[in-house]
């Protein structure tokens, strides 16, 4: 691709309008879709929980884990796909997946439907790498970080509104948020289809492919793209274990019950909406990527660390949203940073491989962090107690120090790297 052609795909900073059209109706795709996924969340086990399917918490468990499952395998697979055939296309595919995948958990007279409701969700679920590609497709370099935070953003408003979304709609029926979802789903397609303009141009010659596995341990042997996987995995699987063991840390701790949760989830949100769209989006025109991804990695250890001295009467709610805070922003600060780095460090026509096998390592650490989090927060008599909330929680600090390492020398890889093209220039 020449020099000319690359900066058709992304215009230059300079003379970059930001929220176009395309633009604003890739981040209203983003929206919706996490707004569905929201809204499976907190219903799914008491749904599976209740006739006719009666499954067990290890049930509920794997239906909980086969969607990050499925990610894991099929997200770069649709990332490699957008890059061949266009960012449309896959688009629309993949939603129009998910809206299937919720009409089948929604009508489902079986606990193997629901299964198969969650392998298709799973499965096509894997467009969030296509969704970065195309924002990647429409921004400039310069801008690209910006983008990022407020596709981010995104992320935390569909995790505010999904959840009381579902509460609200479970008072009409425990299947009625699936089939809301699918509607959802389904309109979401329909405007990809229609109305989002084409970024990938036809006859461009799309990256040769050597099978899923040879090309991403091929990215993976990259010393910086390798680095910036590694600490997103460490950073997911860390948050995962915090997302898994919160609601029964509170209730432990705090006696709150779900509406009681669901109040500080929508905290949480909010501030994470605060912390990816503002406060990213303004530190990132001013300190590097990796340098922010260092400082969000500390704070979040820190809040995990935290947790278990909080309580009652250590505190209280307003040390235990403190708390939240900083582990929102610091996530704020991590995750943006670090696919803005996987952006700028791949080529035009690898942005949708590249950033499919990210999201695919991520799936991977969402489904290993609620394992890890299940084996710690029991105790001998499959009960919680201050041990095990503990160790829980510290754990889960020690990893986010150790991707707090990798981003030390992530950040040194990416400095040598800068200082080898002023030597050259």
């Amino acid at each position: 691709m020449s020099q000319s052609e690359k900066s058709e795909k992304a215009p230059e900073a300079s003379n970059e309008k930001f929220f176009t059209g395309p633009l604003l109706l890739i981040y209203l795709t983003v929206f919706i879709d996490l707004i569905g996924f929201g809204m499976v969340i907190p219903i799914l086990p008491f749904y599976a929980n209740t006739a006719p399917f009666n499954a067990t918490p290890f049930e509920i468990g794997l239906l909980l884990g086969i969607y990050s499952i499925m990610q894991f395998i099929f997200s770069p697979l649709l990332g490699r796909l957008s890059d061949k055939y266009g960012r449309r296309p896959i688009l629309f595919i993949s939603i129009l997946g998910s809206a299937v995948g919720y009409f089948v958990i929604g009508a489902a007279g079986t606990l193997m439907l629901v299964f198969l409701g969650r392998v298709i969700g799973g499965i096509t679920g894997g467009n969030i790498a296509t969704a970065q590609a195309y924002i990647a497709d429409v921004t400039s370099r310069e801008n690209r970080a910006k983008g990022m935070g407020i596709f981010g953003a995104m992320f935390g408003l569909g995790f505010i509104l999904g959840p009381a979304l579902a509460g609200v709609l479970s008072k009409y029926g425990v299947s009625l948020p699936f089939y809301v979802a699918a509607v959802l789903a389904l309109a979401n397609a329909i405007a990809v289809l229609l109305i989002l303009p084409e970024t990938v141009k036809r006859g461009e010659a799309a990256p040769t492919s050597r099978g899923r596995i040879a090309d991403m341990l091929a990215a993976l042997g990259k010393r910086d793209f390798g680095a910036i996987n590694l600490v997103y995995f460490l950073l997911v699987t860390a948050f995962s274990i915090m997302t898994y063991a919160f609601v029964l840390f509170t209730a432990y701790r705090y006696g709150y019950n779900a509406e009681q949760n669901g109040y500080l989830f929508a905290y949480v949100g909010v501030m994470a909406v605060i912390g990816q769209g503002v406060i990213f989006g303004t530190l990132a025109s001013r300190f590097h990527e990796s340098k922010l991804a260092i400082i969000g990695c500390l704070l979040m250890a820190a809040s995990f660390f935290a947790f278990p001295f909080l309580g009652p009467n250590s505190g209280g709610l307003a040390f235990l949203l403190g708390i939240c805070t900083v582990l929102s922003i610091g996530n704020a600060l991590a995750a943006p940073s670090l696919t803005s780095l996987a952006s700028k460090l791949s080529s035009d026509d690898e942005q949708g491989s590249m950033l499919g096998i990210m999201q695919s390592g991520a799936s991977l650490a969402r489904a290993i962090g609620p394992f890890i989090g299940g084996l710690l927060l029991n105790n001998a008599f499959n009960a919680i107690d201050d041990s095990s909330v503990a160790r829980t929680f510290w754990a889960a600090a020690g990893i986010m120090l150790l991707a707090m390492v990798a981003a030390l020398y992530l950040s040194k890889l990416l400095g040598e790297r800068r200082e080898l093209h002023r030597t050259a220039a």
